[in-house]
């Protein structure tokens, strides 16, 4: 690593990553707030432990984005809407200690769809970021997480830090050719963070790399710095995974229902990621799953609204607030909806995962596009629909998933894949991660960047 054999400081990485924030942001709009005096300050420490030789762990000196969801004592926290632009933190939560305490670097809080609910990206009032691979069309970032893509994707930072309720790190991951892990639910904590659904938020990494999303998830994790120094030095643990492949493993791809869906764009990309990990020695065989992905996604939508409203509905149900239209129309129908619905829902949802985990039998992993397409103008958007379409059923599962870039389509942006496993088996997902990672050549990076 630059920062051991000194040929790079902390401060220096970080004073780079502030100088591009101040010549780009401008124009990406990633940023909500950027803490350029406490970012050198941090990273002025970092100097000086490493120079003494007192290195806490891989992401120590690190610089990232934090979500503008995540409270940070004594900071403003606005969760994305301009109703609450002075609200400040009254505390800082286990996720956020945890990312500081392992030497990370915190360059800003990065822009969100308002009360993290929707999967474009859009945000009215506070700003939509550029998706950063087409800087002379506005195209929507994807969301919720939308400037921490953005961000990371411009190289505004090093990594960032979003949440995922029904692929709110993984679609704007896909929709700007990075890195992004969806944990399985309650395996992170969740206090000092936003909510929207209780039932499904999780928090997760936007990175560059499998192997950064690695890093970043056992940071998240807890995981004390020698550990995972240790386990990266032996090829041990989740640093095991990266280098261990395919062969072996049957992986599950669409049925013709489920690809009627996509685009023929992402269809070709798809089909050949699938082959490259078939040539790997992986199995590929049709999963035909007992529910539908689109009702799946339906009923991850129906909690998310019910619970999105039962935390936030103050605000929407008061027409003079100054909140997102389009968040205020998705909100306002969880109200609308019988609380015998809900339960009835979540009573469900208990058979459902049953019967799709009985389903997998066989399967070590799933794969689907992404998206069922690529970014849009932002004046596309139909926000009466997510993009959510392959992300949302594993947040309703209670599944892992991961997201990486396949290949730049005819227009030069972005396509993806998803990895998707069972419950705490994320070990599965990063290990087919980066052995399509690995096969395949870089997308490389947009032009601007």
């Amino acid at each position: 690593m630059a920062y051991r054999a000194g040929s790079l400081r902390p401060s220096e990485a970080t004073r780079r990553y502030l100088d591009r924030i101040a010549k780009h942001d401008p124009a990406v709009g990633a940023y909500q707030a950027i803490w350029a005096e406490k970012a050198m300050q941090a990273a002025e420490a970092a100097d000086k432990a490493f120079a003494a030789g007192s290195v806490i762990g891989p992401f120590h000196g690190i610089p990232f984005g934090l979500k503008d969801i995540f409270d940070v004592e004594g900071t403003v926290t606005t969760f994305g809407s301009k109703a609450m632009a002075d609200r400040v933190s009254p505390g800082t939560g286990t996720m956020v200690k945890r990312l500081l305490g392992a030497g990370g670097i915190v360059l800003g809080k990065t822009k969100t769809v308002e009360c993290a609910f929707g999967g474009w990206g859009t945000n009215q009032l506070m700003g939509t970021p550029y998706n950063p691979w087409d800087m002379d069309t506005h195209r929507v970032p994807g969301g919720s997480s939308s400037g921490s893509a953005a961000a990371v994707a411009s190289r505004l930072a090093a990594g960032a830090i979003g949440s995922d309720t029904g692929g709110s790190v993984r679609v704007p991951a896909a929709f700007c050719g990075l890195v992004g892990l969806k944990v399985t639910a309650e395996q992170l904590p969740l206090d000092g963070i936003m909510p929207l659904s209780q039932t499904l938020d999780t928090p997760g990494p936007i990175v560059q790399t499998v192997r950064d999303a690695v890093i970043l998830y056992e940071v998240m994790l807890g995981r004390e710095g020698w550990a995972m120094e240790q386990d990266a030095a032996k090829s041990d643990g989740l640093y095991g995974q990266l280098d261990k492949g395919v062969k072996g493993l049957t992986l599950g791809v669409m049925n013709a229902a489920e690809r009627a869906v996509c685009t023929s764009d992402m269809l070709e990309a798809y089909d050949m990621a699938a082959e490259r990990l078939k040539a790997l020695g992986a199995e590929i065989k049709v999963f035909d799953a007992p529910f539908g992905y689109g009702d799946l996604a339906a009923m991850n939508g129906m909690i998310i609204a019910v619970e999105g409203y039962q935390n936030h509905g103050a605000y929407y149900d008061d027409p003079a607030a100054p909140m997102d239209e389009d968040v205020r129309a998705r909100m306002m129908g969880g109200k609308s909806l019988p609380a015998w619905e809900y339960v009835r829902s979540l009573e469900k949802r208990k058979d459902m995962k049953a019967r799709f985990a009985h389903a997998m039998k066989g399967f070590d992993a799933l794969l689907t596009p992404g998206t069922p397409d690529v970014a849009c103008p932002v004046e596309d958007a139909d926000q009466t629909t997510t993009p959510g379409y392959f992300s949302r059923p594993f947040n309703f599962l209670e599944m892992c998933g991961m997201t990486l870039p396949i290949s730049l389509d005819p227009q030069g942006l972005p396509t993806s894949m998803q990895v998707v496993g069972r419950g705490h088996d994320e070990a599965m997902v990063l290990r087919i991660g980066a052995a399509l990672e690995h096969d395949l050549p870089p997308i490389g990076r947009p032009a601007f960047s």
